[in-house]
């Protein structure tokens, strides 16, 4: 389990606030830091996939002593709408609607969104939920892991678009078919966008899967949290792959620092050919990623959960690659969704509207006899594997 580095910045003190026997340094309401030091760690809230299944990728941050999740009872830690759109920016009017599609379904889900968006002040969400189908969202089975993934996502979208509409599309399960069923329920149910925080290990029958390439949709998929290596549906080349980073705010909340996140999945499908728009020359398939945000537990998101927390104790705070996942589509939805066409390719024809990720690395990609490939892992100046054309940096994409 890896442990948490020293790397948010801290804000002005308003007092000590211990619960779940941690120590907490809470700040001013737009910009507390993550949990920070040796104390802590954390961990995946789902199990790893089986094959012909996808895993989501949100991991808590817990107490590195026990193990369990490093919960509160009021909001303390975790990056804030306001520090998120501060870096992402709130400029866009758009207000369409955004769907998350996971497996399974929270029962606790819109009172949780309720409380997070209560404590932000972003007003009164506009959520519907529905099974695979598009029918009741009674009918799906409640599982703590993926309903946390959910509130995860619900509360990510609502920070950086809370006029958005939110539909929620619940799986009956975590398998690939019933995932791509909800997927084109989104779809038909006039989804702008598709938010996608899951992924499982490539598979040579991938290619017949067109359900996440939906032209004038914005589909995102989390690239994964295992580091260096590619997931599907990540790989689908019409879905808009999302990396993560380590994010760092100075004292007024604007970005210190963004790098790789070195959790974070990219490199060379295995079976997906190259969509027109990539133009990397060390990998002859689809690339991942096209486009990254925040996905260091270390430097987490809070996320109100009573689903999967006990003793009211129920923020917590968030990482993986599910936290960028809905954020770049929150983006998108925020700032315009192209109407014909793949979204992924405006961030190659408009990759100056980014934030260029030029350091950091998630593992290793080169040979001895050369390191062409090195980009697939490492970040540099222009397009790289685990940050893809950079993250959104304040501006409104010129979609």
């Amino acid at each position: 389990m890896r442990r948490t580095r020293v790397t948010a910045v801290l804000t002005a003190a308003l007092g000590l606030l211990t619960a779940a026997g941690l120590t907490f340094s809470a700040g001013a309401a737009a910009a507390a830091p993550s949990p920070t030091g040796a104390a802590h760690s954390q961990k995946r809230v789902c199990a790893v996939a089986p094959a012909g299944a996808a895993a989501c990728e949100a991991h808590v941050v817990t107490d590195a002593r026990t193990g369990r999740p490093a919960a509160t009872t009021s909001y303390a830690a975790g990056y804030s709408p306001a520090q998120l759109t501060g870096v992402y920016g709130p400029f866009g009017s758009g207000a369409p609607t955004v769907a998350v599609v996971d497996a399974y379904a929270n029962p606790n889900a819109a009172g949780d969104l309720a409380a997070y968006r209560t404590q932000f002040g972003l007003g009164t969400a506009r959520l519907t939920q529905v099974n695979q189908t598009g029918g009741s969202i009674s009918t799906v089975a409640g599982d703590t892991g993926w309903g946390q993934e959910e509130d995860l996502d619900l509360q990510m979208v609502s920070a950086i678009c809370p006029a958005c509409g939110i539909l929620y599309v619940g799986a009956s399960s975590a398998s690939f078919s019933d995932l791509a069923a909800a997927v084109t329920t989104a779809k038909n149910l006039g989804a702008a966008v598709i938010s996608n925080s899951y992924g499982g290990a490539e598979f040579k029958g991938e290619t017949s899967w067109s359900n996440w390439n939906i032209p004038g949709v914005a589909v995102t998929v989390a690239a994964g949290d295992n580091g260096y290596g590619v997931q599907f549906p990540a790989a689908s080349a019409g879905a808009i792959a999302v990396g993560g980073t380590t994010l760092t705010l100075t004292s007024t909340g604007a970005r210190a620092s963004e790098t790789v996140w070195s959790g974070t999945g990219s490199g060379c499908s295995a079976y997906v050919g190259k969509p027109s728009w990539q133009h990397d020359t060390a990998c002859t398939r689809r690339t991942v990623t096209d486009v990254a945000a925040v996905a260091d537990p270390s430097t987490g998101v809070a996320v109100y959960d009573s689903y999967g927390s006990t003793g009211g104790a129920n923020w917590l705070v968030f990482g993986g690659t599910s936290v960028a996942a809905p954020i770049v589509g929150a983006v998108f939805a925020r700032d315009g969704v192209p109407t014909t066409g793949y979204a992924a390719a405006n961030l190659y024809a408009n990759a100056t509207s980014l934030y260029d990720v030029t350091s950091g690395s998630n593992g290793t990609c080169t040979s001895k006899r050369s390191t062409a490939t090195a980009y697939l892992c490492t970040a540099r100046t222009g397009y790289d594997g685990p940050t893809g054309n950079g993250t959104p940096k304040g501006l409104a994409l010129p979609f």
